[in-house]
């Protein structure tokens, strides 16, 4: 389905007046220059949406579906094409295979096109046995000890590459399941040397204008040990591959109080830092909505961030997706969340004042540090957002748009209540 553009100007048209005197009152604080600034960054700045975050998720004890999901991978580009009409910030779909594979990729790429999205990342998947495979990933894919296994998952991955090559997609994001629950399973040694051979020869099937991202989790699926368990794996080994591969960032794959914003800034210091996948957590890899838990660390992120895209130009364009999991909310609700969460804290890394903050520094002012810190997060920037997305077309309050034009109801009357998104 698409939404017509002028239910949008009408539902936007009711709040501008309210709107306008908001903004206005942000300008008593910053100059407008820096306003233009941040609104200008703001309507830059797109997030890729994952082809299986348009379902509902799940978790091993129960998933609960709640109608109209997408039953096909156009359906789910529609989907995303709905969100970014709202946000205009959705600009991007990561696809996922073999849950994903298209049948027609004219068609699929004609489709995205005409919604004005492109296609980010390409996803392989080595951590479920395929239907027909020949080899099982029970005991590891690309670091088994068994070498059919491990040759499979690196045709696997190449398959990928020319999947993505054919829809316009300029990466290969990596993750491993591999690892041990028992101590004495594997040797540690051979089986992250096995990973690396695998991950050289992906490598070496990379388009020359590609990049593999290597993402890293501490645990799970296994407990005891994972092969890329840190982000200083993830980057010894995108060192080994060469200058094309690089460190992903999942905020969810990391041990309790990491600090993932130092991560961030070593990485973007080294140029080796490729992307992210946004989402929150309270225990472990929860996959909660983006901003929900921790709003706080990830503005602290993008403090980090925002100083590395503006003073490490050795570090490449990023690329940003959300990976988050929807088992009680309306998926598309909880996306537009997250991607206003995420606005929200870049709109606020971008007012941190960063002159006064190095003089701060310098002179070990470390209350001065902490309040000019401070000073920007506790601004309401939401301003700064919905004048982004007037400017672009977009709606001003999109899940408020989303539930008054019943896109839910609808998606259920199109598709029907019993319908499952496929790969979930």
């Amino acid at each position: 389905m698409r939404i017509d553009q002028q239910e949008i100007r009408e539902l936007n048209n009711p709040g501008t007046d309210t709107h306008k005197r908001c903004l206005e009152g942000l300008k008593t604080v910053y100059s407008e220059s820096l306003i233009e600034r941040v609104v200008n960054r703001l309507s830059d700045f797109q997030v890729a949406l994952p082809s299986w975050a348009l379902g509902a998720g799940g978790t091993r004890f129960g998933r609960f579906s709640y109608g109209g999901e997408p039953g096909s991978l156009e359906q789910k580009i529609e989907d995303i094409g709905v969100i970014h009409q709202l946000t205009k910030t959705a600009g991007a779909v990561s696809l996922h295979i073999p849950w994903d594979i298209p049948k027609d990729v004219q068609a699929v790429k004609e489709l995205a096109d005409s919604l004005g999205i492109t296609f980010d990342a390409m996803n392989s998947n080595t951590f479920q046995d395929q239907e027909g495979a020949a080899e099982s990933y029970r005991y590891g894919s690309l670091s088994s000890v068994h070498q059919a296994a491990r040759e499979q998952a690196v045709e696997h991955n190449i398959e990928v590459i020319r999947i993505g090559e054919q829809l316009g997609s300029g990466s290969l994001t990596v993750w491993l399941a591999d690892g041990a629950n028992f101590p004495g399973q594997y040797n540690f040694q051979t089986v992250l040397k096995h990973a690396e051979d695998s991950l050289k020869k992906i490598y070496r099937e990379l388009p020359e204008d590609w990049k593999l991202l290597i993402e890293y989790k501490p645990y799970e699926p296994n407990f005891y040990s994972t092969v890329i368990q840190d982000w200083g794996t993830s980057f010894m080994l995108a060192n080994a591959c060469g200058e094309k591969a690089f460190t992903l960032v999942d905020l969810g794959h990391h041990l309790p109080n990491t600090n993932i914003e130092q991560i961030v800034a070593t990485l973007m210091s080294q140029g080796k830092l490729g992307g992210f996948h946004f989402n929150d957590s309270k225990y472990g890899d929860d996959d909660l909505t983006v901003g929900s838990v921790k709003p706080y660390n990830l503005f602290l992120i993008f403090n980090e961030l925002v100083y590395g895209m503006e003073n490490n130009p050795q570090n490449p364009s990023l690329a940003w997706m959300i990976d988050a999991s929807h088992n009680i909310k309306d998926p598309l609700e909880d996306l537009i969340q997250s991607l206003e969460a995420i606005l929200i804290a870049y709109a606020q890394a971008l007012l941190v004042d960063r002159e006064a903050l190095l003089e701060a520094q310098q002179g070990s002012d470390v209350v001065r540090c902490q309040e000019i810190l401070q000073d920007a997060y506790r601004t309401d920037v939401r301003p700064l957002l919905r004048e982004a997305r007037l400017r672009s077309g977009g709606a001003m309050y999109p899940l408020q748009a989303y539930r008054e034009l019943k896109i839910r109801k609808r998606l259920i009357e199109e598709r029907g209540m019993r319908v499952r998104a496929t790969g979930l």
